[in-house]
């Protein structure tokens, strides 16, 4: 087994419930617990410097870790989950799931945009729509971060999937198409551009006084009974 860059020193533990977790916190500990496809839950309990240390690195929640468990064999693993208390932002638990480095594991890779567009000088503005791209590879070809240069973007164009340069063996899980990063008009002059098309309305809105209805009213209208439609029955 490769050696991973941060180990983690972990201890088996048997109580379970709120009972349990309060006095593993109490002893300066945090409950986790591993597992994976071939490995059956494992409750343990670790340090939460540890897990800190894990998640301020360079590569954070896709650090690749060793667990070491007193009394078992050493696993792979990376951070699946983790929660902090919601006051006093205190780590309260862990995941770990257990990797194998041949095979590819699923992880959100961070993007970053390089340069700045010709468009956005122009007057547009760039919109990021994915903050971090799902990725699929091997654990030890986890990407720390995708670049995509905008540089020589122009008003209305965009970067797409397919544009991504990527790593051998370093997968995005989002359809070639799809958008990732593009220079839009400012919301203002699309507002403009719509409320200059002559008869253009807003969705829904009521027609003005004296407009023709709108299609389907005429159809509706005669599809309704006539007013005195029953009073015409009685007569005959």
């Amino acid at each position: 087994m490769t050696a991973a860059p941060f180990t983690v020193n972990a201890k088996p533990r048997t109580a379970a419930g709120k009972g349990g977790a309060r006095r593993i916190r109490s002893e300066g500990a945090i409950p986790a617990i591993a597992y994976g496809r071939e490995l059956t839950a494992m409750a343990v309990s670790v340090a939460p410097k540890d897990i800190l240390a894990v998640l301020a690195s360079e590569h954070g929640q896709n650090t690749v870790v060793e667990l070491s468990v007193e009394g078992a064999k050493k696993l792979l693993v990376m951070i699946k989950e983790y929660s902090y208390h919601p006051l006093k932002r205190n780590l309260l638990h862990v995941d770990f799931v257990e990797v194998k480095l041949d095979r590819p594991v699923d992880v959100q890779i961070p993007l970053f945009t390089t340069g700045k567009a010709e468009g956005v000088t122009k007057g547009g503005l760039l919109r990021q729509v994915f903050r971090t791209l799902p990725v699929r590879c091997l654990p030890d070809r986890i990407p720390l971060k995708i670049e995509v240069d905008v540089t020589a973007l122009l008003l209305g164009d965009a970067i797409a999937v397919q544009d991504v340069k990527l790593a051998e063996g370093v997968q995005v899980l989002l359809p070639a198409e799809q958008t990732i990063v593009a220079v839009v008009a400012p919301e203002k002059d699309r507002t403009e551009e719509t409320a200059a098309v002559p008869g253009a309305a807003a969705a829904g809105a009521a027609p003005a006084a004296g407009a023709a209805p709108a299609a389907g009213a005429k159809d509706a209208k005669a599809a309704a009974p006539a007013k005195d439609a029953g009073k015409d029955a009685k007569k005959k």
